[in-house]
């Protein structure tokens, strides 16, 4: 068997995810991908999660969602999820819209079907891959802002700027890279292993070590830690016949005083 390669998952910063959520609310059309990218940024909740929840999963009350086994990919992947603000006001949009579309039985899928202008609550969505394609590739204007496809000549007509050139800094995110961020994110803030693994809904320690991934600002701070304690301790005068005496702090550690040191 050929060794597998799998795309390594991408973490965002914190300006790159406000990116993220600011492009996604800028238009009508991506009001789904916007609505799944934030329960997944707050709930950690995967793809076919999210497409096989119906209403009757969110408890209002509770300010919970229940994802039950036929909509996720192992047992353990069943679970109670608490909903924080901003997932909270997430659903109650897709609530809204349901409403509209007079699609909020019980019953109904909170993200339905609509294939060739045809809705259908009583179907889940297949996928958001469109919408989620051209929101990551959208690009803004420098001149007017305005968030449109990459093209050669910006589309608003005041403007008519050079854009071609542009390339977005979330092109090729996937979707599932957000559940990534989310269990990353709850390492990074030192939540315990197991609570984290009751969120996710992960069944070992090594699909954690999988999902979790720190970024690069949280392992320089770290090390810092470690620079400034080991200075910190250089700095202390040596004590009288103790073994800094007889050795110096060299570029690969304690080296013994010779005439080349």
């Amino acid at each position: 068997m050929l060794p597998e390669h799998p795309k390594e998952a991408r973490v965002l910063s914190p300006e790159e995810k406000a990116l993220l959520l600011e492009t996604a609310r800028s238009k009508p059309e991506w009001q789904i991908a916007h609505g799944a990218a934030v329960l997944a940024l707050n709930t950690t909740c995967r793809s076919c999660e999210l497409r096989g929840l119906r209403w009757n999963a969110v408890d209002w009350a509770g300010m919970t969602i229940t994802i039950r086994r036929s909509s996720t990919k192992t047992n353990a992947g069943a679970r109670v999820i608490p909903l924080n603000a901003d997932a909270l006001v997430a659903l109650m949009e897709l609530r809204d819209r349901a409403e509209k579309l007079n699609s909020g039985s019980a019953d109904h899928f909170v993200f339905p079907t609509c294939e060739h202008g045809r809705f259908d609550p009583t179907r889940p969505m297949k996928n958001w891959r469109t919408s989620w394609r051209r929101l990551t590739r959208a690009v803004s204007c420098p001149n007017c802002h305005t968030i449109q496809e990459p093209q050669p000549i910006c589309e608003n007509e005041e403007c008519q700027t050079d854009i071609k050139g542009l390339t977005s800094p979330l092109h090729g995110m996937r979707f599932h890279d957000l559940r990534h961020q989310a269990v990353t994110e709850l390492a990074e803030r030192g939540v315990p292993e197991q609570t984290l693994m009751a969120i996710a809904g992960h069944v070992s320690r090594r699909m954690l070590d999988h999902y979790s991934h720190a970024r690069l600002a949280a392992k320089r701070a770290a090390l810092d830690g470690l620079a400034s304690q080991s200075t910190s301790q250089n700095e202390k005068p040596a004590e009288a016949g103790s073994a800094s005496d007889s050795f110096k702090m060299g570029p690969t550690g304690l080296e013994p005083m010779t005439s080349c040191v």
